[in-house]
């Protein structure tokens, strides 16, 4: 007896109705994605061209004013540096700071924002209507409103990027949350676990890998997002960058920007190291 259990159709071997139904099935199929495909397109190319990415001559003529600026910029001018040592520990701790905020609410929010957790529809409801809510506000209009109610420096950048980054990284848990395996859930529940015992050995085990993946990538966004904080009050390199941008030294622009480039790298290749730790 043979042991290949798998399961071959010749096709040619059916009736010429099935072969015909199942022939024009593929068809419809295929014309039907490249429609998708073709709407999607669509939808690019006027969008593109609404903003006038399309506008080939006004690109071209941007051309000479881009070699300009960038001439200017040229050699970097690094007599500073010295004074850039602070704002790029504000700029860190910055980032550190709010990520931490950002993990610890989300770990509340998130158990009540998912479908499988949450202990009644309205408090699902309400959960994920402030997650919405954080998310839409951008980072940068937090941080004009946190400066205007406690003044200049890195702690209402520290408050943007941490309530911002709750509505981002609160759905990616919760939705981790939702896709746990439910056998230890229902094997906790059997063994009778209080809820809150099911959520700690059942549920979490199996997600805190995610949530370090998703709160190490969330650190090197904040760092990215708190060199921009600076442009709005809430000090670290940013506001260096700003005031040098302010009185035209594109010299000293091009410099900081050398130094921001090598501090995103440094931290993405950290949290690689990192994220290898938590697999």
């Amino acid at each position: 007896m043979s042991t290949d259990m798998s399961t071959h159709y010749d096709v040619q071997a059916l009736p010429a109705e099935q072969r015909e139904h199942i022939l024009r099935g593929f068809g419809l199929g295929w014309w039907r994605q490249l429609g998708q495909v073709a709407i999607v397109f669509g939808v690019v190319l006027l969008a593109c061209w609404y903003v006038g990415l399309l506008d080939a001559t006004t690109l071209l003529n941007g051309l000479p004013s881009i070699a300009t600026l960038a001439g200017e910029a040229m050699p970097p001018d690094f007599s500073g540096y010295r004074s850039w040592i602070r704002p790029l520990i504000d700029t860190l701790a910055m980032s550190i700071a709010g990520t931490a905020i950002a993990v610890v609410f989300s770990l509340v929010v998130a158990f009540v924002a998912a479908r499988n957790t949450a202990p009644h529809p309205l408090v699902f409801g309400v959960a994920r209507v402030l997650l919405n809510a954080l998310r839409s506000v951008p980072e940068l209009i937090m941080g004009i409103i946190f400066v205007a109610a406690v003044g200049f420096g890195a702690l209402p950048g520290v408050l943007a990027l941490g309530l911002h980054s709750v509505g981002m990284v609160g759905k990616f848990f919760a939705e981790a949350i939702e896709h746990v395996d439910e056998a230890p859930v229902e094997a906790a529940r059997a063994a009778g676990a209080t809820p809150m015992q099911v959520l700690l050995h059942a549920v979490l085990p199996q997600v805190t890998p995610q949530f370090a993946d998703v709160a190490i990538y969330r650190w090197e966004y904040n760092f990215r997002a708190s060199t921009v904080m600076g442009m709005v009050g809430a000090g670290g390199i940013g506001f260096e960058l700003m005031g040098s941008l302010r009185i035209m030294q594109y010299q000293e622009v091009a410099a900081i920007l050398l130094v921001i480039l090598a501090m995103v790298t440094l931290v993405d290749a950290f949290s690689g190291v990192l994220r290898k730790r938590f697999k």
